[in-house]
């Protein structure tokens, strides 16, 4: 791996990572839907831009069923249950959570496939219960009013993660830009229904620019310009060696957690984490000595 590409990595990482603080600040103010809504226009909006630039088509008089099956599972759906379960629970124990949609893709497969599974892979399943389950059994934001319901919400966002995956395999042919590009405009019209059931709240004078700020952050930033950055990252490592940034989300979730929102972070988060971490790289076979040997290896 290049120094560049090391670091177009680790900044993804950070990006995404942050995307669960960006959303602890925001949705008090705004509500999941609203927050959600202004998250994928914004991206759309971005993406949009670079497809012009790039020329990028999204074809959608031929795709535009796909898009919309993939824009909820990929997009609108896990977006809000993450941004709902926010309002309870830390970005810490969301960022960890996150990192199970490996291992939900891998209960998806073998339950449609019925196949038994290998062992290495029901080990990995295993280590996934087990650390979801010492997270949330010590994690503090559990014992809270409410969190319960929160905690499932935020299991069943990469749970559509994984349904997503599994689904566009089934449409191999469509480039990864199109379906991110697609996928946020459906996620925009999907969403705007339920506006009209969901009241938004006036924005408090001194908490403006702080709100607006995060939510700029999450659209611009964490969803439209990330996706970009994964897309030249699958470019330039392969599909295998960008799944690293699974494994990065976290570490830089428990971190900007804690220094921006003051998390505590005991040993339970971290033996948690690693625990969770185990589990979806022996689920997904993620080998981490690839990712050095990925287009040509070495430091550069």
């Amino acid at each position: 791996m290049t120094t560049a590409s090391l670091i177009q990595l680790l900044t993804l990482s950070a990006i995404w990572g942050a995307s669960f603080l960006f959303m602890r600040v925001a949705v008090p103010v705004l509500g999941p839907v609203w927050l959600i809504e202004w998250r994928v226009l914004l991206a759309a909006l971005l993406l949009l831009l670079a497809g012009r630039w790039f020329r990028h088509t999204l074809r959608l008089r031929t795709h535009w069923r796909y898009y919309l099956v993939l824009g909820l599972f990929n997009t609108a759906l896990p977006f809000v249950l993450f941004a709902w379960a926010a309002q309870t629970l830390t970005a810490s124990l969301l960022s960890i959570l996150n990192a199970t949609a490996p291992i939900w893709g891998a209960v998806i497969t073998l339950l449609w496939g019925r196949t038994a599974p290998a062992p290495r892979v029901l080990l990995g399943l295993a280590l996934g219960v087990a650390g979801v389950a010492l997270l949330v059994g010590l994690d503090a934001s559990t014992l809270q009013a409410g969190s319960g319901l929160a905690i499932g919400a935020a299991l069943l966002a990469p749970l559509c993660y994984g349904l997503a995956s599994h689904y566009a395999k089934a449409f191999a042919g469509i480039e990864p830009y199109a379906n991110a590009h697609g996928s946020m405009w459906a996620g925009v019209l999907l969403l705007a229904p339920a506006l009209l059931f969901t009241p938004f709240t006036p924005l408090p004078l001194g908490a403006t620019p702080t709100v607006w700020g995060a939510v700029a952050a999450l659209g611009l930033l964490c969803t439209g310009l990330a996706y970009l950055l994964y897309f030249r990252l699958v470019a330039d490592l392969g599909a295998a060696s960008a799944l690293t940034v699974t494994f990065l989300i976290p570490v830089f979730g428990i971190l900007w957690g804690h220094l921006f929102l003051g998390e505590a972070v005991g040993w339970h988060t971290g033996v948690g984490a690693l625990v969770v971490l185990s589990g979806t790289a022996l689920v997904t076979g993620f080998d981490p000595r690839a990712l050095w040997r990925a287009k040509g290896g070495g430091h550069g």
